[in-house]
């Protein structure tokens, strides 16, 4: 078999003259693009690969998977990241993917990675010169990194002044962290530091403000601005942000006749705050000054380092590795109703670390650090409460049972999700089930509709439940005998997992390949016709 490849493709700000040759070269070479759709957008019209799949933003753990699985079979596949691919990109992701599969350099598939000039560079270029000294990028994005960490990172560079460029400052949901970091800044920073809010780089709706730590809120910022922050050297000078090197002190900017020569600027004795000068001079007999109790910077330096032993060391910023756990809870299928002691155990599991989220599906959102997950999930269950996985999994939504003739349904929904529940899919899928002919759940708008009637199964498939073209799901059988119906849901399921692009949705691979099982794609959507708005004066 043919040996595939991957590039991991970082293709700069997205235009034509900052994507490199060697990017190019990657994506033309290319079987497969893989990528989030606005990257994909971008760069569409300068490959001629055989599939581009484009899917949604937080769906990097299914493209890696793709991307190797396709390589695997044999293809050259090109992921790509915009700026470059090792700065919050998809390289590292990749790697870990063909880890888990035991990849090695040696005998495994060939990856390549391809630099492009991250964000922190292209917006500096259009700022003027803002990061000319140290400097670090710092996402404020708190999806995989725990806020408290994050804060602690903002204190340190802020300690130790150096100029930031915050990525994913803010989006719709996300909008205090921007307003925290400026808070920190602001203690070590004086209010008048130069701040660059960069929208869009290098493309059609490029943006640039200039503006202060002290107004920079007043200002628009949203996912897609790179916010960067001088330090206490940054000055504004004709719209730019200029960051000394520090060459002011080592020679005049204003005199035409330089006090030291080129190379006379690079010899140590120019440098005299340098650690090593001293000493260097004790060495080389140049020393005038009586040695005996004199002690050079290097060995003060030395001295300091000596007694961190007795420093407080919860001064020290010292985060230990937490993971971020994320998942559902409900007190189950049948069931909608809280226990006041589920409600205290929630509360005292999370914790004030943790995030509760209540959702449409009569379900908790959890989000919390922790380093024992399966001991969380313990406590959970043992308080009587369905603790269940999130993300690109099946989930059952089943209505609120008000007994009657719908208590015959009840073990049917608990079947299918001991059976489905969890599995892991292209893309989250959810089995609406109702437990009579009034379909008073909805379950109708839902990836795959369930209806009991008549002691039996109606089934509906692909709705499409928001946007102007919503529709319900397509009617595809009535009357299905209770033994047929897990069989056939399951069938039905991993032809989907099996055959589908990452982040399609059953609607959308159901029209694609117009069948599923052997059930028949039909149109169901409909099609608005807008009436034109009169023209104002």
């Amino acid at each position: 078999m043919k040996k595939g490849k991957i590039f991991v493709v970082g293709f700069g700000p997205g235009d034509r003259e900052h994507i490199t040759k060697r990017a190019i070269d990657a994506m033309q070479d290319s079987d497969y693009i893989i990528g989030y759709k606005t990257y994909v957008d971008l760069i569409r019209h300068l490959v001629t690969a055989k599939s581009i799949v484009s899917t949604g933003m937080t769906e990097e753990v299914s493209r890696a998977q793709e991307a190797v699985r396709q390589a695997e079979s044999g293809n050259i596949v090109s992921v790509i990241s915009s700026g470059d691919a090792g700065v919050y990109g998809m390289a590292g992701l990749v790697y870990e993917v063909l880890i888990e599969k035991g990849w090695t350099e040696a005998e495994g598939i060939g990856v390549e990675i391809v630099p492009g000039v991250s964000a922190i560079n292209s917006c500096a270029s259009l700022l003027g010169a803002p990061v000319m000294h140290d400097a670090c990028t710092i996402s404020l994005s708190d999806h995989l990194t725990p806020w408290q960490v994050i804060e602690k990172r903002i204190e340190a560079a802020a300690m130790a002044d150096f100029v930031i460029a915050f990525y994913n400052p803010k989006s719709g949901r996300r909008t205090r962290q921007i307003v925290e970091a400026q808070r920190i800044l602001l203690k070590y920073r004086s209010p008048h530091t130069p701040v660059g809010l960069v929208k869009s780089a290098y493309r059609d709706t490029q943006n640039i403000i200039l503006t202060t730590l002290k107004d920079m809120l007043d200002h628009e910022i949203g996912m897609l601005t790179t916010v960067v922050v001088g330090n206490a050297s940054s000055f504004f000078y004709d719209n730019k942000i200029i960051t000394p090197r520090g060459y002011q002190r080592k020679y005049t900017l204003g005199e035409e006749k330089q006090p030291l020569r080129p190379h006379e600027r690079l010899r140590k004795e120019a440098e005299p705050w340098a650690l090593d000068q001293e000493l260097a001079a004790r060495e080389a007999g140049q020393d005038q000054e009586p040695v005996k109790n004199k002690k050079s910077s290097l060995e003060l330096a030395q001295k300091a380092v000596a007694l961190l032993d007795k420093v407080d060391t919860s001064l020290i910023v010292n985060q230990p590795i937490e993971e971020i756990f994320e998942f559902a809870v409900s007190p189950g299928i049948a069931n909608k109703q809280l226990t006041p002691e589920q409600m205290r155990c929630l509360a005292d599991v999370i914790g004030k670390k943790g995030t509760l989220e209540y959702t449409p599906d009569h379900r908790f959102m959890i989000k919390m650090p922790t380093a024992t997950p399966a001991k969380i999930v313990a406590e959970l269950e043992k308080a009587g409460l369905l603790v269940m996985p999130v993300g690109d999994v099946l989930n059952l939504k089943a209505c609120d049972f008000c007994y009657g003739e719908k208590a015959e349904s009840i073990p049917y929904a608990d079947e299918i999700a001991s059976t489905l529940s969890g599995m892991k899919l292209p893309k989250e899928l959810h089995i609406g089930f109702n437990g009579c002919g009034m379909a008073c759940y909805r379950a109708v708008f839902d990836d795959i509709g369930i209806v009991y009637r008549k002691k039996k199964f109606d089934l509906f498939i692909g709705a499409k439940p928001v946007g102007r073209t919503a529709h319900a799901g397509q009617p595809v059988a009535e009357g299905i005998e209770p033994d047929k119906l897990i069989p056939l849901l399951t069938s039905l399921v991993e032809e989907y997992k099996e055959n589908a692009h990452p982040n399609e949705r059953l609607f959308k691979y159901f029209k694609r390949m117009k069948k599923l099982g052997h059930f028949n794609y039909q149109d169901v959507s409909c099609k608005i016709e807008i009436e034109p708005a009169p023209c104002g004066d």
